[in-house]
């Protein structure tokens, strides 16, 4: 999606101001301002462009102060410097001070000029887009997106709020199932980190000898088989937030590492010596009982204890009352949206056959029953045998 480019233009010459505008607004994606001088600009530089081009060579106010002054109130504004020298010093004073680009003001300069804007505006349209898909993420995970009105749940959700602020390390307990990620995600989205990486990693799900490498990367060559440098994921969330999941299935070795990553925030690849040091929230999840696997001396007693900064326990769903039958009709109707299938309902039998089966496997069964029934049911109504409960696992 292309957006209207707001391009300030400084030059004192009259004539050339008015071709440069002329020239760039006539494929109708830019809105082009001229300003004669520097201090006029500056005046209007609230309304944000996103493109200034600068003449070098200004009275008063140099063109080299006023590329220094954009950059200091803002990095996001692209920069592109119109000059008559051809001296390479000056282009060079004027990159180093930030500008994107640098035209010789001659016969060609409007035709070069085109064409750096038209890169800088791929550039920008595709970072207001990245912009858009961001904000859509960060609405996604909004509070009022997490289903629930039983106590158990406002009771999580008044907690998670008093802490999405701080860098405090959290730890998120609760069966499989519970929604353990989808709470670490919220906190993150409500942070001042929410602009910046969310990376989730499942301990249990990656092999041991590769876990040290997958979290904080290696150089090439540091054992067989690394062909080329590799980035971490600590190093892949730095300045967001970092989900350690499932946690309790992290190697006893590396849990020593983790412990000293977490208090010097360093890590460093494997087969390197340098410190890459970090600005990162640590989040951690389990649906062990890591007290219990301290005792059996699966898990660093040091660690548990550093774990314990701040505690959130999640609640199995056959504790959350009528949740059961709010998360139920949400994930009717996304499955009904989905698959392109008309509305339905649940019968009462259905709903009460809901609220007292036990739900083993938590948010994630239901939200799995719920999808099977939609495909099931032949009618604009889902009954009990539509919901095929399948015997507890013991």
């Amino acid at each position: 999606m292309e957006h209207i480019i707001k391009i300030f233009a400084i030059e004192d010459e009259a004539t050339f101001g008015k071709v440069l505008k002329l020239s760039l607004e006539k494929d109708g994606n830019y809105n082009v301002t001229h300003f004669q001088s520097g201090e006029e600009f500056f005046q209007n530089i609230h309304l944000n462009p996103d493109i200034v081009t600068v003449d070098y060579n200004l009275p008063g106010m140099s063109g080299l102060e006023i590329i220094k002054q954009i950059k200091h109130y803002s990095q996001d504004i692209a920069v592109v410097v119109v000059s008559g020298q051809k001296e390479v010093k000056v282009a060079v004073e004027a990159y180093k001070s930030g500008a994107q680009y640098y035209v010789v003001k001659d016969v060609n300069a409007l035709k070069e000029l085109a064409c750096c804007i038209k890169n800088l505006t791929a550039h920008i349209n595709l970072k207001k887009e990245v912009e858009v898909l961001r904000d859509q993420i960060i609405y996604r995970h909004r509070y009022d997106t997490i289903i629930g009105e039983s106590n158990a749940v406002l009771k999580v959700l008044r907690l998670i709020q008093k802490v999405e602020n701080s860098n405090i390390l959290a730890l998120i307990t609760g069966e499989s199932g519970t929604g353990k990620e989808v709470i670490a995600r919220a906190i993150h989205y409500h942070s001042p980190r929410k602009k910046k990486p969310f990376v989730a990693v499942n301990v249990a799900a990656i092999p041991e000898d590769l876990i040290e490498s997958e979290l904080f990367g290696h150089e090439k060559g540091a054992f067989t088989g690394a062909d080329g440098r590799r980035i971490g994921k600590f190093e892949e969330a730095n300045g967001g937030t970092i989900l350690l999941d499932e946690i309790g299935e992290m190697d006893i070795n590396l849990q020593t590492k983790l412990l000293r990553v977490l208090q010097e925030k360093k890590i460093s690849r494997i087969g390197s010596n340098k410190e890459i040091s970090l600005d990162i929230r640590v989040l951690a999840a389990t649906n062990k009982q890591l007290a219990q696997r301290v005792k059996e001396g699966k898990f660093r007693e040091d660690l548990y204890y550093r774990l314990q900064g701040f505690l959130l326990h999640l609640p199995p769903l056959r504790e959350r009352d009528n949740d059961v039958i709010l998360l139920a009709k949400h994930f009717l109707q996304e499955a009904c949206q989905q698959n392109r299938i008309s509305p339905k309902t649940f019968t009462r039998e259905a709903m009460e056959a809901m609220l007292e089966h036990d739900w083993p496997g938590n948010i994630r069964e239901l939200r799995s029953f719920v999808e099977r029934a939609v495909l099931l049911s032949d009618g604009d109504q889902i009954d009990t045998e539509d919901l095929m409960f399948s015997p507890s696992i013991a």
